[in-house]
C-alpha cells in the first residue's frame, strides 16, 4: 500500500505514522489531525479537472483536496511536459491527456507538489520525473522513473528549460518555455502570484507567513537575469500574470527588498 497524506496530498512509499512534509515548517497538519487515504480510495470519489488556464491546459482536482494546485501541460516538439503533479490520476484523466498526445515527461518545481508522480508516471508508460538532487531528501516514493538533475538549469527540449530557483526549498524550480510568439515562465511556488495578479512574492512558508531574507531575493533575481518573458504562471488556477510579466517580478522583487530593508 502507498499511503497517501490527506493534508498534503503526498504519496509515500509505505505506512506512515506522521507526513514529514506537513510536519515541516513550510507546511501544517491540520485540525483534525494527521489522515491518510490511499490512491484507489481518491479514484474513486474524486474527479480530474482538466481545462484550459490562459492557453495552457491546466489539470486540477475539481473537489476540494490537499494542496489546490494545478498542473500544466507543456507542449513541446518532443512531446507534451507535465509540470507539477497532483495526488488523483484517472483513466478519463488518462484518456483525455491521450487524445492530445499524451505525456513524455513530468517536470516539478518542488517536494510539496511531488503527491501521486509515480502514478502519473506509470499511467503514461514509465515517463521520466525530472527532480532537482537538492530536494531528494523530500522523496516519498522513491522510483526508477526519477531522473535527477543538478546545476542551474536542465534542458527538457526545444524551448523547454528548468531553472533552479533555491528559496522556498533548495532545490525550487521554474521552467521557462519559449515560443516565437511568447515566452511565458512556469513557477510553482518558488515564486508566487500574489493575489492581484500583478505582483509576485517568494516565501519560506506561504500558509505559515515566513518569508525568505534579502540574499535569497538577491539570488533569485541574478537567476533570472537575462530572461525575457511575457507571461508568468503561479501554482493554482488563474494565479497568473498574463503580459508584463517580467517587469512584475523585477518591481515586486524591490518592493520586497524596500519593505524588509
Amino acid at each position: 500500500m502507498n499511503p497517501i497524506c490527506v493534508g498534503c496530498g503526498t504519496q509515500f512509499a509505505g505506512p506512515m505514522v506522521t507526513c514529514p512534509v506537513c510536519t515541516d515548517d513550510r507546511q501544517y497538519v491540520g485540525s483534525a489531525g494527521q489522515r491518510w487515504t490511499t490512491h484507489d480510495e481518491l479514484v474513486a470519489r474524486l474527479h480530474v479537472r482538466i481545462e484550459d488556464d490562459h492557453g495552457l491546459l491546466g489539470v486540477g482536482i475539481a473537489e476540494p483536496f490537499a494542496i489546490p494546485q494545478r498542473a500544466l501541460v507543456v507542449p513541446g516538439p518532443d512531446g507534451n511536459v507535465l509540470w507539477d503533479c497532483i495526488s488523483v490520476v484517472t483513466p478519463e484523466a488518462v484518456d483525455r491527456l491521450g487524445e492530445i498526445g499524451g505525456l513524455s515527461a513530468i517536470a516539478i518545481s518542488h517536494p510539496h507538489f511531488y503527491s501521486s508522480m509515480v502514478e502519473w508516471s506509470d499511467a503514461f508508460g514509465g515517463i521520466p520525473i525530472h527532480l532537482h538532487e537538492a530536494d531528494r531528501e523530500w522523496i516519498a516514493r522513491p522510483s526508477e522513473r526519477i531522473e535527477l538533475w543538478s546545476g542551474d538549469r536542465r534542458v527538457l527540449g526545444d524551448g523547454v528549460t528548468l531553472i533552479h530557483l533555491p528559496g522556498h526549498f533548495p532545490g525550487s524550480t521554474a521552467l521557462l518555455w519559449e515560443r516565437p510568439q511568447r515566452t511565458a515562465l512556469l513557477v510553482g511556488d518558488s515564486i508566487h502570484v500574489a493575489a492581484d495578479r500583478r505582483h509576485v512574492t517568494v516565501m519560506h512558508s506561504v500558509p505559515n507567513y515566513i518569508p525568505v531574507g534579502p540574499g535569497t531575493i538577491r539570488d533569485i533575481a541574478d537567476r533570472l537575469m537575462g530572461l525575457d518573458f511575457d507571461d508568468v504562471y503561479g501554482f493554482t488556477w488563474g494565479l497568473d500574470i498574463i503580459g508584463g510579466a517580467r517587469v512584475a517580478v523585477d518591481e515586486s522583487l524591490d518592493r520586497y527588498l524596500a519593505a524588509i530593508s
